[in-house]
């Protein structure tokens, strides 16, 4: 027990680990409240598209003087709104569409980013740095993610019905390309919350993974975002203490750590299902075989 506490405590007792505590949690819950619409709607891909277009943004960001995050999210959003759009106006399927954008906007910003003479270091801006963030980096994180937290609360039923039947959200009167494009603007807020943090590549993990745990565990659209709040939150935290011990980087421990979740969720799904199927086997034996 007192191995435990000591393994917990030792950690926070650096500033730097509160406040990589703090930033991971405030990411985790955001990313994790999306992944779920992302999940349901059947845009991982895009999650991964904007994360990578918000390179040459970054790299724009630094030469005209103003806050990376700014460049970032108009890359973002512009990636998102160009990919609709080719869709809208194309034969060209979305996944097609989505891989093409994304890969072109991140060859343009390493090209961008070798080219510019820059101090910021790559590494940072692709795997994230989420250790050596300050409590100024903290205060804007949490300033973007407290207010997307609470729209996708507030609008979580409308999301839920344009993610699951655009065509009957239509049918009732809700602003469908609203819904559309507000879940890209919360999509592109969200990966620029999580750039110093975990990064451009690990963001995409942190979009999917959470999601796909608290679909694995229920079938029920709020339950499915308790889960995944609870897997997304407790992997940060166990991943950032974890990164302290082993000395590794906090990022990828915290990716790892969610992959150890969905496993076990995969595992627990498998073994509900193969249950459900010896209980129907054994009913349509008793009945003769026939079920009713």
């Amino acid at each position: 027990m007192n191995t435990l506490l000591s393994w917990i405590t030792v950690p926070l007792a650096h500033e730097f680990m509160q406040r990589g505590i703090v930033v991971a949690v405030i990411v985790g819950t955001i990313c994790a409240l999306l992944s779920c619409f992302l999940v349901l709607k059947g845009w991982s891909l895009m999650g991964d598209a904007v994360s990578h277009a918000v390179l040459p943004g970054i790299v724009v960001a630094h030469l005209l003087a103003i806050p990376l995050v700014i460049g970032a999210f108009v890359a973002g959003l512009g990636c998102a709104v160009a990919t609709g759009y080719l869709r809208d106006n194309s034969r060209v399927k979305e996944d097609a569409i989505m891989a093409i954008v994304f890969s072109g906007m991140f060859a343009l910003g390493l090209v961008m980013f070798v080219k510019v003479d820059t101090d910021q270091h790559l590494s940072h801006i692709l795997f994230g740095n989420m250790l050596g963030v300050r409590w100024s980096d903290v205060i804007e994180t949490a300033s973007i993610a407290i207010p997307a937290i609470v729209i996708v609360l507030a609008k979580r039923r409308d999301l839920l019905l344009f993610c699951f039947d655009p065509a009957h959200a239509r049918a009732i009167g809700l602003p469908v390309k609203l819904l559309h494009y507000g879940l890209l603007v919360l999509l592109a807020l969200t990966i620029v919350v999580s750039l110093k943090a975990v990064g451009i590549i690990l963001v995409i993990a942190m979009l999917i993974a959470p999601g796909a745990i608290g679909h694995l565990l229920t079938r029920r659209f709020g339950h499915m975002m308790l889960y995944a709040v609870g897997a997304a939150v407790s992997s940060c935290v166990i991943g950032t203490l974890a990164s302290f011990h082993l000395d590794a980087a906090t990022g990828p421990t915290i990716v790892m750590v969610q992959s150890l979740f969905f496993l076990l969720a995969l595992t627990w799904n498998v073994g509900i299902g193969r249950r459900r199927a010896m209980r129907l086997q054994s009913s349509m034996s008793v009945t003769g075989g026939l079920s009713f």
